[in-house]
C-alpha cells in the first residue's frame, strides 16, 4: 500500500487594483482567470521550469477549458490569496485547480484544463519526457521509474 501524496500548492497574493474593478468596486469576473494564470505560472516554476523555459523547449500548455465559481466578491484595495495545484495529470494534459481567498473567506474556486502542444508541429503531444517527472512531483504522483 502506498502513502497518499499531496499535490504541491503555489500561493500568491494579489492586491486588487482599481483597473480590475467595475463601477461597484467589485473585481470584474474575467480578472480571476488572469489571477489563475499568475498562480499557475508560479506553480510551474516550482517544477524547476519557468513557463518561458517550457516554451523554449518547444512545448505549450494550451488551455482547453475554464470553470469558475464565484462565492464572494473581492473589492478594490483588498489583498486576495490565489492558490493553485495540479488536480489531475494525464498522458497528454492536466487540470489545475484554484482557490481565491481573503483571510478565511473563500471568494472564488475554479479549474483550467490544458493539453500539451508540440510547438513545431502545432499538434497535441504526450507530456514531454523532460517535463514528465517534474510535473508528476507537482501533482503529488509518484514518478513511474519503470518506464521501458
Amino acid at each position: 500500500m502506498t502513502a497518499e501524496v499531496t499535490p504541491i500548492r503555489s500561493e500568491i497574493d494579489v492586491e486588487v487594483r482599481y483597473a480590475e474593478t467595475d463601477q461597484m468596486g467589485v473585481v470584474h469576473h474575467a480578472n480571476y482567470v488572469v489571477w489563475f494564470e499568475l498562480a499557475r505560472t508560479s506553480l510551474c516554476s516550482l517544477s524547476g521550469f519557468h513557463y518561458a523555459e517550457i516554451e523554449a523547449l518547444g512545448y505549450l500548455l494550451m488551455v482547453t477549458g475554464v470553470e469558475v465559481r464565484y462565492h464572494r466578491p473581492a473589492r478594490y484595495g483588498e489583498v486576495a490569496r490565489v492558490a493553485c495545484w495540479c488536480e489531475r495529470l494525464g498522458s497528454r494534459g492536466m487540470r489545475f485547480a484554484y482557490e481565491v481567498t481573503r483571510g478565511d473567506e473563500r471568494l472564488v474556486t475554479g479549474t483550467t484544463d490544458h493539453v500539451w502542444i508540440d510547438r513545431a508541429k502545432g499538434r497535441p503531444c504526450r507530456t514531454p519526457e523532460t517535463l514528465r517527472e517534474p510535473f508528476e512531483r507537482l501533482a503529488g504522483a509518484e514518478p513511474d521509474t519503470g518506464r521501458s
